[in-house]
This record gives structure tokens, sequence and C-alpha cells, in this order.
């Protein structure tokens, strides 16, 4: 269950008191099933599954939540084809061409008919809330998906005031400057990864693989003017990374010297599983979020 990606929102620490009934308040958005003529249906579930019964779960001061989705899968081309033969008919039937508002509510009506006969798809996104330093991160790469988890989570608490994350520095600058030989802060170190960008619009982009990043290659590309959009990361030697000038941090990875902590001590069924790996993980994210938070002047939410 480790996650693979970083959207981090801020919030005031003090909302940590509202969040005493957060397994009710969740239970009352659990996910329903997704209705025959719905295209997703989208609610919370338990994160150790949705046969469990713990809407959360919590180590210390950091709280894992799941939202879960099913989907009904209705491919356009399906109903393309379909809609091209039914306004083919009906064309040669009454003799005419059909309007766009006539093609338009044609098409509607066949979606409404298709979609009881589509496959649903399971789907569910994990998100932790550290509640000492004001965080919720969710495991999406894409702001749009994060902020639909954090947005049924306002909607379950009724008040939640999570703003996405903002840097008070320009966050290219400052892994432009990592990259260009400025010091990175403690336990960071470069990894093999990057890309730079030229800063006007439409400029060339450079991307960066299993490359050495201190090299005359890459010095060229930044004597030239083009800037790192991103750039891989290792924390300690536990965690690798890329992080982005958007802030969310991709490709996260447990490296070896953690993952050997779990596999070192026994324990009992999935759900204690689960539990450690959560509990290991809530301790790496909060070690690199305090990492961050001052290399990149990340604002505390209003409170």
């Amino acid at each position: 269950m480790f996650f693979r990606n970083l959207t981090f929102f801020r919030f005031p620490t003090t909302v940590a008191k509202s969040l005493a009934e957060l397994d009710a308040r969740l239970e009352e958005c659990r996910l329903k099933p997704v209705g025959p003529s719905e295209l997703m249906s989208r609610g919370f579930i338990p994160p150790f599954g949705r046969d469990a019964e713990a809407m959360s779960h919590r180590v210390g001061d950091a709280i894992w939540i799941t939202l879960g989705g099913e989907d009904r899968l209705l491919p356009g081309a399906v109903v393309n084809d379909e809609l091209g033969k039914r306004i083919a008919a009906m064309e040669e039937k009454e003799g005419r061409k059909l309007g766009g508002r006539a093609r338009k509510r044609l098409k509607e009506d066949l979606v409404m008919e298709l979609l009881p006969r589509a496959f649903v798809r399971p789907v569910q996104t994990n998100a932790t809330l550290d509640l000492q330093h004001g965080f919720i991160a969710v495991d999406a790469s894409s702001k749009k998906s994060a902020e639909s988890v954090v947005s049924e989570l306002r909607h379950a608490l009724g008040s939640f005031p999570a703003l996405p994350l903002n840097a008070e520095v320009s966050a290219r600058a400052v892994l432009t400057g990592w990259i260009a030989g400025e010091p990175l802060p403690a336990g960071l170190v470069l990894g093999d990864e990057c890309e730079l960008k030229d800063p006007i619009d439409g400029g060339a982009v450079v991307k960066c693989q299993r490359q050495e990043l201190l090299c005359d290659e890459i010095k060229k590309h930044l004597e030239s003017g083009k800037q790192v959009s991103k750039l891989a990361l290792v924390l300690d030697d536990h965690v690798s990374f890329v992080l982005g000038d958007d802030l969310v941090v991709r490709k996260l990875k447990f490296l070896d010297g953690v993952v050997d902590q779990l596999e070192g001590t026994e324990r009992d069924g999935l759900h204690a599983e689960l539990d450690a790996r959560y509990a290991l993980m809530a301790g790496e994210l909060k070690r690199l979020f305090a990492v961050l938070e001052p290399a990149l002047k990340l604002s505390p939410a209003e409170a």
C-alpha cells in the first residue's frame, strides 16, 4: 500500500480537534454502488478493504483514509459507432439530415440506454493526514484527482480548510540551484533523472534518465538558460522520488534500507502487515515534508 505519488494540501493544525468523529462522518459518506443510469459513484471505503469496519486508520498523529469509486466503462468509440448506425437509419427513414439538436438528443438517449449494460470498474485513491505538520498527501499525480479526494473529505466533515501547497519561492529556481551546485538540504542527494525546460513558451525540453546530473552536459543546458522542472532526489537512502516545480512528488519509492525494517519483524495477518507498512510510510513522509517545507518555504494554511 505504499504511495507512489504525493499531491500535498495544507490545513491549520487546529483542525485536528474537529477530526474526533472522523469515522462517523466518513461512514455517512460511504461509497454506494453506482446506479444503472450513473456514470460513476464516489464515497469513502475502509483503508483495510471494503469489508473492514474502521473507516480510517490512525498511527500516532497520522491518519489513513481511502476514497473509493465505481466507474461505468462506456467507450466513446462504442457509443459513436452505434450512434452512427442509428443516425443513418433515421435519416434514411425520414429522408432528411438530422440537425444538431436531434443528434445530441439521440446520443443522450443512447448513453442512458447503454449505461446499465456497461462494465463497472472499481477505483480507489489513498490519502494520509499528518496532524502535526498540518498536511494531507493524496496518492495522485493529478491535481484534479487529488482535489476530488479533498473535496469529498470537505463534504463529509462539513468543513475542511485545506489549500493546495504553496511555495513562497520559485520551486523551479530552487531545483535549478540544486543541480547547479548549490547545497541541498541535509539528508537529500541528487538522483539520476531530471527535466529541463527553456523558460520561453514552446521552448526546448530536455529529459535525462539514468544520468549523472553534475556533469558538463547538464551544465551546458543550464548555461543556455534552461531551468529544472523535475528533479530526482533521494532522502537518507530511504526514499527516492521526483519533485516537480508544481510541488507534486512523483515516482515515490521506498528503498531497500527502509523496507528491510518490515521484513525483520514478524506479524500475524494482513491487517498487521498493512498497519506496519502505513506506520513506516507515515514516518518517512513526515521526514520528507519536514525537509521540503523550509527548503521551498512552504506556506502554512491560514487558520
